[in-house]
Parts: C-alpha cells; sequence; structure tokens
C-alpha cells in the first residue's frame, strides 16, 4: 500500500518491514554462485562507472546485496568492495566466493578509513530508512575521496507520480495512525535529495531515470496484467521490446532513478 507523505514530498509503501532477516530470506537461494557470477552481464553498474572512473580505482557497493554487481566491476577490472548487514547472505557469498572482497558491515558506520574510496555505489539502500538518510550519506562523505564520485539510485517521485499526488489518488499518509513495523520504502524526491547531497560537499554531473516500465504497470492497475508479462518475459524479442518500451516510457514514469554526484576538491 502507497501513502503520500505531503509534509516530506514522498511516497510511503507499506510492505514488509525492511531488516537484515528479511533480506536474508529475500536473497536466499541454492544457485547463489550463479546469481553472483550472473554480474557478467551487467550493463548498468560496470558501464556507468567507465563514464568516470578509470579502471583500477577502488570502489564500494554499500548495501550489496547478493553481490552480483561487485563481482560485475571486479571483473571490469576495477578494486571492488561490497559490504552488507544481512549476515547470513554474506557468510554464504564468503563461503561460495571467497575471492570477492564482501564482508559484513552497516552503512550507517563503515569501517574504512577517510577518503578511502574512489567510488560509491549505492543501489536502491537509502529509501528503506524511516529515520531517514543523514547517517548513510555522512559516512558516503567521510569515505569518498575529494574528487570522487557518488553513483546512487532510489525509487523516486517521477512526473507520473507527481500527477496522480496532486491530484489525490494517493491516501495521505498519518504516521501515528499506521503501523510502521510494516514500512518497507520511500519514493522520495530527487531534487531534495539532489539538494542534500550539493549540501555536503557534491556537485551533480549526471541524471537518469530509468525502469519505466516498473514505473507505469505499479501506478495505473488498468495496464498492470499486460506489462508484467512483459517485464517478466525471458524472450529474447520480448526482452528487446521491453528494453525499448522502458526506456521510451523512463521521462515520464520511471520507478527510480539514477544519480551522480562528484565530491568537491
Amino acid at each position: 500500500m502507497k501513502y503520500f507523505d505531503t509534509k516530506n514530498s514522498r511516497l510511503v509503501f507499506l510492505e514488509s518491514k525492511s531488516s537484515a532477516g528479511f533480506w536474508d530470506n529475500h536473497w536466499k537461494t541454492e544457485k547463489l554462485k550463479a546469481d553472483i557470477e550472473r554480474g557478467k552481464d551487467d550493463q548498468f553498474v560496470s558501464r556507468i562507472t567507465k563514464k568516470f572512473l578509470p579502471l583500477g580505482s577502488k570502489i564500494l557497493e554499500g548495501g550489496c546485496g547478493k553481490g552480483a554487481f561487485v563481482y560485475s566491476l571486479k571483473i571490469s577490472g576495477y578494486d571492488a568492495y561490497g559490504i552488507d548487514y544481512a549476515k547470513e547472505t554474506i557468510k554464504e557469498i564468503n563461503e561460495v566466493m571467497p575471492d570477492l572482497n564482501i564482508s559484513l558491515g552497516n552503512v550507517e558506520g563503515l569501517d574504512f578509513s577517510d577518503n578511502f574510496f574512489d567510488g560509491y555505489w549505492s543501489l536502491g539502500v537509502i529509501e528503506h530508512f524511516f529515520d531517514g538518510y543523514d547517517k548513510i550519506t555522512k559516512e558516503m562523505t567521510r569515505v569518498i575521496k575529494p574528487g570522487g564520485y557518488l553513483f546512487i539510485t532510489f525509487p523516486y517521485i517521477s512526473p507520473l507520480r507527481r500527477i496522480k499526488a496532486k491530484l489525490g489518488k494517493y491516501p495521505k499518509f498519518q504516521e501515528k495512525e499506521l503501523a510502521m513495523e510494516n514500512f518497507y520504502q520511500f519514493a522520495l524526491s530527487h531534487k531534495k535529495t539532489s539538494g542534500d547531497f550539493e549540501k555536503l560537499g557534491f556537485s551533480i554531473v549526471y541524471k537518469k531515470p530509468f525502469d519505466g516500465i516498473k514505473g507505469l504497470k505499479d501506478e495505473i492497475s488498468q495496464v498492470k496484467p499486460i506489462l508484467q508479462r512483459i517485464y517478466d518475459s525471458k524472450n529474447i524479442f520480448i526482452m528487446i521490446f521491453q528494453g525499448l518500451l522502458s526506456r521510451a516510457l523512463s521521462p515520464f514514469t520511471s520507478h527510480s532513478i539514477l544519480l551522480v554526484f562528484k565530491k568537491n576538491d
């Protein structure tokens, strides 16, 4: 269920509580190694990283999940690190892929020295913290070198969601009346988030909305059945069509956005 938080211009998703145990269960699989190695097919993280950082750069993925993108960065030629707080998932990764530099950690308190990384990837992390992302951004700022890059994605208030909010299509968020133990994530204002990072000494250098099909199917129930079939299909021709359609829809309906920031010298 989605609610609109007028005060903070964001959507509140109440589903299953986002916790370490939730993610351990969500990522549990008997094919973990194969899932990680699918990172070799990554056409997103490694491609974007190469636009801004030379090979050999030291990069952290904070909240790395099963580690597929850490693997992708490593085989692309980067000195890749990953941390996550899902204890059982990290334990299993270390067993099946011991050469990956992935460890148990907390994005609100990183176990790395100041100015340690050239880059930091945060893929769908900051939106899961109900009390806000200030502790996370403080740590990002601390560990990224001056002149380094932050790559961050999160669900956002797309033009479609903004129109729905103005038309009153979402129930109003009343914190005291809702069970916060079911809080899953926010869809955030990318302008506010950009402003928060600029106050910390970052400059935005790139932005890209993405996942246009998901953003449309999850907001317009009438088209969800057919779009869900397209979204889930593994047919190569439908997947090509899916990519083209998603890009065409992205400026208006995207579920998420990528922001790239450079830390000021």
